[in-house]
Parts: C-alpha cells; sequence; structure tokens
C-alpha cells in the first residue's frame, strides 16, 4: 500500500494555497480522497486499535510550527475571552453524556494531563513537530459518562466559516485513543491564539484539519447526520474531504 502521506505529499502541488483551493480540481478532490471506507477499514486491520504514531525528542521540534486556518476567530465573545486571558471560558461537553460538564481551563490543567512530542501532517503537504499537552479526551468523556446510544464526538469551535462555527468529528475509537487530547499548551507554553487557545484536539493518528482549534463543545451523538450537511466536518460537508483523514 501507498503510504496515506505520501500520496498526499504528491498532491501537494495541486493545493497551492490552503484548503479550499481543492474545490478548483474537482478530479483532483476525488482522487485524493476516495476510498475512504476502505482505508479505514484496512488501517484498523492492519494496525492495533492502540497503535500510537510516531513521538519524537525535544530536540527533534521544529524550529516553526506554522500556524494554518484561522489565525483569530476575532469575534466579540472570543476577543472578550482572549483579552481576559479565557478565565470566563468554559468547555461545554454534553449530548449523549450522563453528567455534562462545563470544563473551565483550570479544570483541564487540573486533570491528569499527556505530552506528547508529534508530527502534524496538514493535507496541504506540509508538517512540522510540536510537543502538546492536555489531558486525555476519553478521560474526559468518562467523567461525563458516555450514554450507550452515543456513536460519535462532534466538536463546535469558536471560529466562524461562512457565518458558522467550524465543526469536526471522529468515532469512539479514536476518541478513546491516548494520544487523543484537549491540548492546552505547546511547546511547554499556554496555547496562543493562532494555534487554537485557549484548547485545541490533537487526534495524531489524523490528517490536520482534525484537529479542530478553539474548541467550546464536545457533543456525543448516535449520528453525524444532523451535524451541518451530515458528512461529520466542514471541510467533509463543504469540499469533500475525507471524513476518516488517517495517516
Amino acid at each position: 500500500m501507498i503510504a496515506r502521506r505520501n500520496l498526499l505529499a504528491g498532491g501537494a502541488g495541486l493545493l497551492l494555497a490552503g484548503c479550499d483551493r481543492v474545490v478548483q480540481i474537482p478530479a483532483a478532490r476525488k482522487i485524493l480522497f476516495a476510498g475512504e471506507d476502505m482505508q479505514r477499514g484496512l488501517q484498523r486491520a492492519l494496525m492495533d486499535r492502540g497503535a500510537l504514531a510516531p513521538e519524537f525528542r525535544p530536540d527533534q521540534r521544529s524550529p516553526i510550527f506554522r500556524a494554518n486556518g484561522t489565525y483569530d476567530p476575532g469575534t466579540p465573545e472570543y476577543t472578550a475571552l482572549a483579552a481576559g486571558r479565557f478565565a470566563d471560558w468554559r468547555l461545554a461537553v454534553g449530548g449523549l453524556v450522563e453528567r455534562p460538564l462545563r470544563l473551565s481551563l483550570a479544570d483541564l490543567r487540573a486533570l491528569p494531563n499527556r505530552s506528547q512530542i508529534t508530527r502534524h501532517d496538514c493535507v496541504e503537504g506540509w508538517s512540522a513537530i510540536g510537543q502538546w499537552t492536555g489531558p486525555m479526551l476519553g478521560n474526559v468523556l468518562k467523567a461525563a459518562g458516555l450514554r450507550r446510544a452515543a456513536r460519535y464526538i462532534v466538536f463546535t469551535c469558536a471560529d466562524l466559516y461562512g457565518g458558522a462555527p467550524y465543526y469536526e468529528s471522529i468515532d469512539l475509537v479514536d476518541a478513546f485513543h491516548p494520544q487523543t487530547i484537549l491540548a492546552w499548551a505547546m511547546n511547554g507554553r499556554p496555547l496562543d491564539v493562532p494555534h487554537g487557545a485557549p484548547c485545541r484536539l490533537r487526534v495524531e493518528r489524523q490528517l490536520g484539519y482534525k484537529h479542530a482549534k478553539y474548541l467550546m463543545r464536545i457533543d456525543a451523538v448516535a449520528s453525524l447526520a444532523g451535524i451541518g450537511l451530515g458528512k461529520g466536518g466542514y471541510w467533509e460537508d463543504r469540499v469533500d474531504y475525507d471524513w476518516y483523514a488517517g495517516i
């Protein structure tokens, strides 16, 4: 099998200016994101469910970790939160859970945290290595108590695309993977705004657009049918990006 990241790197010349440029090249989009179900099935059949993405030494971190997508949500609500150093920010955890949560930044920092140095691979063809720190998403979901009907986890963000919040989703296999964390720190410092402050998702076995920034809500749902246009994420709905996006 051709490694997915090599295939995407080979197509990087087609994705010159950002994720939305692929809209202009329907044939390239079809090739790059064909066979999603087969790719997900093969990866999970050939790899242990808990297999880890490669981790690196501190000296291997990239000197510059490029910010991508939204650099600042810029809404009045987000600007006010940032001005207060996110003291009033709360991450809502709801949907199909027994105990809905509202977590402050202090709450996240007080939980058992994991630090990992991993490589971020963007669909545009670039990559960078950085260190991320935060609690495992699985532990937060356990605290909230998932109901039996829950099958997917949906993330709603503070940045707006077309006037609506950015959104992404993963299934429970990836939600409970040990490297899937709610990162509040990067390279030993609190996240800055361009990189997703105060909290972003890190789901290390997926491409970069799955790593939602500026998290505001996490919801457990039974189906993706009612989320956006039904494909599970903003880019998936708008330009047919691969929902699984495994690497």
